[in-house]
């Protein structure tokens, strides 16, 4: 279904052996028994059966544990542990059929019909298109303050919905019965069943949550329908999730347990590892220290992962000298980003001068020379006379306590005081609380990454589209941009789209909302016994056929 950009191969690295079934919605098929087995077969059988427990650290509390709220990597990971979509990425970030039996869509691909597979809630209630249903136009009402409602603007009516500018029930999401939906979408988009595997189109239980608005914030009120349930959330401390004995492919999953605890300090999250208390020490769920990365990699247990994800710092483009175009530019062409990969993050991320990471360029020289102190000076002087400025005052950089996120952070500090005289306050704060934040233009510049949820340029622009779109954070907008991205959603030939996102991006490199530092990778360390962990090149984990056989 993917017609547009597909990931490499290369891109693509999978921790512990290639998932099998893993086409085929994730099923395995299950040995036969012998009739007698010996004592050493009986002894085999019996640690085969032995609790499969996986431990890992999630660095800092989730935001929150509902799919129509979550917004980061860390809630991203709960939520895709245990809610499941109408389809569901495979290792190559291509959509399988997931509560969806089966897809039909018409002959213009505007319209798709879902039919739904028996499945359930973790209380035992059957997930139905009416689930679905609620869910999106729950997302979309704006009292509910989804950051990722736009997402779902790709379905007829749904931009319009959300704006206040059309009712509910003239979304294009149609229930036939309660094992058929159908949905209207506004343009053909080839990477829809992309989107349906992502958290925002999940379902969430219409009657739970009508029943108690708080049900997603705590282990007891939580119910869900993928391949774990929440059975405890000690809020910034542990969240254990179990088997989900109702879910509908609960044959291909193979842990009995998950449990995340929330360590900030990477240094003591390897240790855990190291002493065999932690089965995942890095990302996708966490970090690694950064001193540590050399001996970790020499040492051959580091796993690199190449994914389609940017690392950046956002700007806060509506007051103080950070609302001049020309002094976001100079602050973006003085960073070194060749030094700080080199001597920081050190495995293999690529400086990148564009909004767009490596998978999805579309021009692959950027839109400025790294370390161009020289004409960063010059924007710098011509950005202050247009403000009456005879000196920049200090500037507020934030960042959440990690620490690679703290030496990069410091080494940005020190290329900013030497090469434009800048003085810049560091402020590292609690994960949540520097989202809120950012969210509420609380800040002046703000550590992010964004981890590609399809991969498609249109993902990365389309969050700037408008300055209150939920992921945002800088205040900034162009109209010309605007119409640039309503053209390119219009447009059937790839080449001509390519150039209508080239223009738009280039728009919003000369407008400068946001310092680009690289296109990321993952690492990590795991331990031999867990196997079968998805992680695919858009940098999701998916924990669904993991093991840990003792």
């Amino acid at each position: 279904m993917r017609q547009k950009i597909s990931i490499i191969a290369s891109m693509i690295m999978i921790a512990g052996s290639i998932l099998a079934g893993c086409a085929g919605g994730g099923q395995t098929q299950q040995q036969p028994q012998p009739n007698s087995p010996s004592s050493g077969e009986a002894a085999q059988v019996a640690a085969s059966k032995a609790p499969q427990i996986f431990r890992a650290n999630l660095t800092s509390e989730p935001s929150t544990a509902d799919p129509g709220l979550a917004k980061d990597t860390t809630s991203g990971t709960v939520v895709r542990a245990t809610f499941d979509g109408l389809t569901r990425l495979d290792a190559a970030s291509k959509p399988m059929n997931s509560v969806a039996s089966d897809v039909k869509v018409s002959e213009d691909n505007r319209i798709y019909t879902f039919t739904l597979r028996d499945a359930k809630w973790s209380n035992g209630d059957p997930v139905t298109a009416q689930d679905f249903e609620f869910a999106w136009k729950r997302v979309l009402d704006a009292n509910l303050g989804a950051e990722y409602a736009y997402q779902l603007y790709y379905i007829k009516n749904a931009e319009k919905v959300h704006k206040g500018q059309a009712k509910a029930d003239e979304l294009g999401v149609k229930v036939i019965d309660d094992k058929t939906l159908e949905v209207t979408l506004e343009n053909p988009t080839p990477f829809f069943l992309e989107l349906t595997a992502f958290y925002t189109y999940y379902p969430v239980p219409k009657k739970v949550v009508e029943a108690n608005p708080k049900w997603a914030f705590e282990a007891a009120t939580h119910v869900a329908n993928g391949p774990f349930k929440m059975t405890e959330w000690k809020h910034k401390s542990k969240i254990v999730l179990e088997k989900n004995e109702n879910y509908w492919d609960k044959d291909a999953v193979k842990l009995d347990k998950i449990e995340f605890v929330m360590i900030e300090d990477d240094s003591t999250a390897l240790a855990m590892f190291e002493n065999n208390e932690l089965d995942w020490a890095g990302q996708p769920l966490g970090g690694l220290p950064v001193d540590a990365i050399p001996s970790l990699k020499e040492s051959g247990k580091l796993v690199i992962h190449p994914k389609a994800t940017m690392y950046w710092y956002k700007i806060n483009t509506t007051k103080g000298p950070l609302s001049n175009a020309k002094i976001r530019k100079a602050l973006a062409y003085a960073v070194n980003r060749q030094t700080i990969v080199d001597n920081i993050t050190q495995v293999g991320q690529v400086p990148t001068m564009g909004l767009l990471p490596q998978s999805m360029i579309v021009k692959p020289e950027g839109y400025f020379k790294d370390n161009d102190v020289e004409t960063a000076k010059q924007l710098l002087a011509e950005g202050m006379a247009e403000l009456g400025l005879t000196k920049l005052p200090p500037i507020s950089l934030s960042y959440n306590t990690t620490d690679r996120h703290t030496k990069i952070a410091e080494a940005l500090q020190d290329q900013w005081k030497k090469g434009l005289g800048i003085d810049v306050k560091l402020s590292n704060k609690e994960f949540k609380v520097h989202l809120q934040d950012m969210h509420e233009l609380k800040y002046e510049l703000g550590r992010l990454g964004w981890n590609a949820d399809f991969n498609d340029p249109i993902n990365y622009l389309e969050m700037f589209r408008d300055a209150n779109t939920g992921n945002n954070d800088t205040g900034w907008e162009d109209p010309r941009y605007q119409e640039l991205l309503k053209q390119s959603a219009l447009e059937g030939n790839p080449e001509k789209r390519k150039e209508l996102i080239a223009q738009a991006e280039q728009i919003f490199m000369d407008a400068m909302p946001v310092i680009p530092l690289f296109t990321d990778v993952d690492v990590w360390v795991q331990s031999d016994k867990v196997k079968d962990v998805q992680v695919d090149g858009l940098g999701f984990i998916d924990l669904k056929w993991a093991s840990k056989p003792e």
